[in-house]
């Protein structure tokens, strides 16, 4: 299995997802768009991870690598590749495909709890998922939905929380690759610390506060979804 990773931020990477694909034996490309890197050729591909990153969709002038970027998830998800954006990725992807991404009305940012639809609780992606997960959340912006997308999960903050578009790419605004070591990294990224000053309804202690006595949960169902999606690497849509 080659899979390509578009990475935006050294600290937003494929977490937990690193170890997975290293059993597996996959070939990892992960391109670092935002130091330069080269976006390869989605011929030989067999599925694209898109991370998140404290730029917003719409800054093409400032990121000029954006452009070529969110091309590329278009090329991808038109050309059949299985696709899954988080955060950030989720935006792009949400943008790819013709949906406006605008600013959440508060930001969300702690272990917060969404939940699926009908639609979620069916989708192979989330086998195996409760109807209602507390996730990690940090962010600002949120995607729309795109012309033909099916909404998976939402939230009270955040309505858009994960789509599925055609048969195999998926959009999510939550991060179930983190760990608790990332998230005490992003902490340090002037755009996060500014999202978490501006968050309503902060916890005793802070909003990831939790993290510690749900990693374990949090793992379980991260490495779910890992297997969920990569089973779809190659499988048709069941008819």
């Amino acid at each position: 299995m080659r899979v390509l990773v578009f990475q935006h931020l050294a600290c937003e990477h494929p977490g937990m997802w690193r170890e997975f694909l290293r059993e597996d034996g996959a070939e990892v490309v992960t391109v670092n768009l935002d130091l330069g890197d080269t976006i390869p050729p989605l011929e030989g591909a067999d599925a694209l991870l898109v991370f998140g990153g404290p730029m917003n969709v719409d800054e093409e002038e400032r990121f000029p690598w954006l452009a070529s970027e969110t091309a590329t998830i278009r090329r991808a998800v038109l050309g059949g590749l299985p696709v899954l954006g988080v955060c950030l990725g989720g935006q792009l992807l949400a943008k790819a495909l013709g949906a406006p991404v605008t600013k959440n009305p508060v930001p969300e940012v702690g272990l917060l709890d969404i939940d699926l639809t009908d639609a979620g609780a069916a989708d192979p992606l989330f086998a195996g998922w409760s109807r209602s997960v507390p996730v990690v959340q940090w962010h600002s912006d949120t995607f729309g939905l795109p012309a033909g997308a099916t909404l998976l999960a939402s939230s009270p903050f955040c309505h858009h929380q994960a789509f599925r578009y055609g048969r195999h790419a998926y959009g999510l605004q939550f991060h179930p690759e983190v760990t608790a070591d990332m998230v005490v990294e992003w902490a340090d990224v002037p755009e996060y610390a500014e999202a978490m000053q501006r968050m309503q309804g902060s916890a005793n202690g802070g909003p990831f506060a939790g993290i510690p006595a749900a990693a374990p949960a949090l793992a379980v169902r991260g490495r779910r979804l890992y297997d969920n999606f990569t089973a779809l690497v190659g499988r048709p849509w069941p008819a």
